[in-house]
């Protein structure tokens, strides 16, 4: 992979920034399994920025932004292990006996991944495994696109006014299918449903709701490439989510309830890029365009 590395000015500035706050050190034999967040790399954690400066193998997933690659340390070895839905991908066990194999060898390992690696990222699978094979192990939470993705698109995860319940859930099982859950109780108990890898069952699990009680015109969107430079927001009912889905760019994360319509005045990256709202259509705002 071409890229071009910080200069060393630059790389005392994230050292120094680790001694600062006290940081751990990256010892020799360890794997930290880490959490670039959604997309804008702003929105890594100081731990991360650390994690990635100091790897002697970064292994990144695929929604990682590749810019964070830049602080890699000179010689790091980089390692593409992404995996996406209708995608030719890396085997997760393949994964995850490659950390423990590197790990083995005494290099400091990094398993970076989009979001939070708690957060449907598989990554207590590959923790399970660095366990039971005796690798020492830290996870560094990240900032994950059910919540900073919707922060990006104006749409909160909580309001007072309108929900003290947000559920969040995967419209991807193991299988590849949609899970069987219980959804009239998610009907019923969260009046905000936040869910990832759903665009596919979209329209299934928008009919699932309503006939479990939940309102054909109940206000929902679609954030695609959330907090990218690409990202869109496309904002629609429960009864079209399905179709408004299947239109829209993948990855994304789907939103429904009322808090959707707070996006009206919350739309902060679509104020910065001086570009008015339209509720109901493709809102694209780059990132790069808000400064």
């Amino acid at each position: 992979m071409d890229r071009d590395l910080i200069n060393a000015t630059e790389r005392a500035a994230v050292q120094r920034l680790a001694v600062v706050l006290a940081l751990p050190a990256f010892e020799q034999g360890w794997v930290w399994l880490a959490g670039a967040g959604p997309g804008d790399p702003g929105l890594v954690t100081a731990l991360g920025l650390h994690a990635i400066a100091g790897a002697d193998v970064i292994l990144y997933a695929a929604l990682v932004n590749e810019t964070l690659l830049k602080l890699a340390r000179p010689g790091a070895e980089l390692i593409y292990a992404g995996k996406r839905a209708g995608k030719r991908s890396c085997k997760q066990s393949d994964i995850s006996r490659t950390l423990v194999s590197l790990a083995r060898k005494n290099k400091r390992v990094l398993r970076l991944k989009g979001g939070d690696p708690f957060v449907f990222g598989r990554g207590a699978e590959e923790a399970l495994t660095l366990a039971r094979a005796g690798v020492p192990f830290r996870v560094v939470p990240g900032v994950t696109a059910g919540i900073g993705g919707l922060a990006y698109a104006g749409i909160p995860a909580t309001h007072r006014d309108t929900n003290h319940v947000v559920t969040f859930l995967t419209g991807h099982g193991a299988d590849g299918k949609l899970p069987a859950l219980d959804w009239a109780a998610i009907a019923r108990g969260s009046p905000t449903i936040v869910l990832y890898m759903a665009r596919k069952y979209a329209g299934e699990i928008a009919a699932k709701l309503i006939d479990a009680g939940r309102g054909a015109d109940e206000p929902a969107a679609i954030v695609s490439n959330a907090s990218f430079a690409d990202q869109s927001v496309h904002v629609t009912t429960l009864d079209e989510l399905g179709a408004a889905a299947a239109e829209s760019a993948a990855p994304a994360i789907l939103v429904i309830g009322e808090n959707v319509k707070l996006r009206a005045g919350l739309d902060w990256l679509g104020a910065l890029a001086g570009k008015a709202l339209e509720p109901g259509k493709l809102n694209v705002v780059k990132l790069s365009d808000a400064g």
